[in-house]
């Protein structure tokens, strides 16, 4: 292969992982219907509230994080999703289509 060919190879996996990326940070996932939900200033139920989500909200997952287990109506999750800087929200009240990691570890 040369060294053009090379570079053309890097750029387009790079341009992949780049779009790859914008892609996750660019999806919102629902807070389950019926609920307004704590946010909370780590990942678990003895972090301060800091702010409540409106029922119909949709977030952004920056990172995900184990914290305290919770039961939600998705189920029973130690996963806590980081949504803003100290802002956490516990995964089981949120429909990401996964009862795992969705984005990547804080």
């Amino acid at each position: 292969m040369s060294v053009e060919q090379s570079r053309a190879v890097t750029d387009a996996e790079g341009a992949v992982a780049a779009t790859a990326t914008a892609s996750a940070l660019a999806t919102s996932y629902p807070v389950a219907p019926g609920y307004r939900l704590n946010v909370r200033s780590g990942p678990g139920t003895g972090y301060a509230v800091v702010d409540v989500l409106a029922e119909g909200a949709r977030v952004r997952i920056n990172c995900q994080t184990p914290g305290t287990w919770v039961t939600g109506p998705y189920g029973t999750s130690n996963i806590w999703d980081n949504i803003g800087n100290g802002q956490y929200v516990s995964d089981a009240y949120i429909r990401t289509g996964s009862d795992g990691y969705v984005a990547r570890r804080c």
